[in-house]
């Protein structure tokens, strides 16, 4: 596969619509699925989860639910109205009627949640029973990616779900650089990759108008226009805000996500959308700093994984700072010390699940990377051996990777717990 092939690949697998966020999506979706496989609706049902998918759940609401929280909502709601045909989508077929049941069965406690004990940070097995009728599904790794079924104790669909490697089941993202990025974002077949990067320019930027327009959540996006200067960066900030506030509160409209997040979907493209509004950029060069933005956030979060304890609105931040700098007509080097100083900055924002509070969370993310951005375009950068910082800027994501994956678990454990021990 040539190179433009398989970077486009890359955004197709990256960029899917979803419908509300991604780990009780995932878990409806699921749901779903084995309800259809076990072709009833069921007595019962048990969500056996990792703690990733507990933390990321617990707190956020359920889209066409009517404002409910929690994975045994996420659960009732997909196996009593989800379509699994629409992926992350599955809810969007979830009508007024069948509000009472889903209320109904977690009233009666008919859906049961179990900590799963895996080292995968996105795993959870779904099982239902009806008499003497039983069916499970299980996904790991990546929202949809469904390995296991079992039918009345048969296994009936199984894949290899053996290695440890995150992104096993998905294209090579070892051809990943940010050199290769650049060269792809501004020479690739634009016939390939621009269908999935307007959908996400359609989406993300409705979600975002709708949360500027009403009240959602917390109010970042409307708090941040009513009292600061009115200038790029507050609109940037307060744009992805309002659609990250809206999607966290059940507003039922789409967003094209980014690794596996519907923020980080928003924060890797409205503050380029913002900017190229601002500044009457051609759409061509909007497609192509987009598709830049994109593959910087995604090539970052290939070492971090889907779910971890580090935010990746730092990673979507870094990407769209990235995308802006080229834009601006930055040197090969200024985009990579944008890069690197966004990541010696703001690297090691926690993630506590899905909530109102990841608004503001962007709002800073972004604060930072664009601080990261003039830096660079000053010429003005942190230095090898400043902290995390090494001699370039490839060594320097794979550094914050190990940080993230690997250095940040007892710490992942922690915020769970205190997230759990109310």
């Amino acid at each position: 596969m040539d190179r433009d092939r398989t970077y486009t690949a890359i955004l197709k697998e990256e960029l899917v619509p979803a419908l509300g966020c991604t780990e009780p999506i995932a878990l409806a979706y699921a749901s779903a699925e084995c309800r259809r496989l076990l072709g009833v609706l069921p007595e019962k049902a048990t969500a056996e989860c990792s703690g990733n998918i507990i933390k990321n759940v617990k707190s956020v609401v359920i889209p066409n639910t009517g404002s409910l929280k929690g994975i045994e909502a996420a659960v009732a709601a997909g196996m009593i109205g989800g379509d699994p045909d629409l992926g992350l989508e599955v809810l969007s077929a979830v009508k007024a009627e069948d509000l009472p049941l889903v209320k109904e069965y977690i009233k009666e406690k008919r859906v049961s949640v179990k900590l799963l004990h895996t080292t995968a940070a996105l795993h959870f097995i779904i099982t239902m029973e009806k008499g003497n009728e039983s069916a499970s599904v299980e996904v790991i790794h990546q929202h949809t990616n469904i390995v296991k079924k079992v039918k009345n104790g048969k296994t009936v669909f199984e894949k290899d779900a053996s290695s440890d490697d995150m992104n096993s089941s998905l294209t090579d993202r070892s051809v990943l650089s940010v050199s290769g990025i650049i060269d792809f974002g501004e020479t690739g077949d634009l016939s390939l990759f621009a269908p999935v990067i307007e959908e996400q320019i359609r989406c993300n930027s409705a979600i975002c108008e709708e949360g500027l327009r009403n009240k959602w959540g917390v109010n970042i996006g409307q708090y941040l226009m009513e009292t600061r200067e009115q200038d790029f960066i507050t609109e940037a900030k307060a744009t992805a805000a309002a659609g990250s506030d809206a999607r966290m509160s059940g507003c039922e409209y789409p967003v094209v996500i980014n690794s596996g997040s519907g923020n980080q979907g928003i924060t890797v493209s409205v503050p380029v959308i913002v900017y190229c509004r601002r500044n009457n950029i051609p759409h061509e060069k909007l497609v192509r700093a987009l598709a830049i933005s994109n593959l910087i956030a995604i090539h970052q979060k290939t070492r971090i994984g889907r779910l971890s304890a580090y935010c990746g609105a730092v990673n979507a931040a870094c990407g769209a700072a990235t995308a802006i700098t080229w834009l601006q007509g930055g040197t090969r080097e200024q985009i990579n010390e944008t890069i690197t100083n966004t990541l010696a900055t703001i690297s090691g924002m926690v993630c506590d699940g899905a909530k109102p509070s990841c608004a503001a969370k962007i709002s800073l993310a972004l604060e930072a990377a664009m601080m990261g951005h003039d830096l660079a375009m000053e010429d003005d950068n942190f230095l090898p051996g400043d902290g995390i910082v090494k001699g370039d800027v490839e060594s320097t994501i794979i550094g914050v990777g190990e940080i993230a994956s690997k250095g940040m678990q007892s710490t992942d454990e922690t915020i769970l717990n205190v997230m759990v021990n109310d």
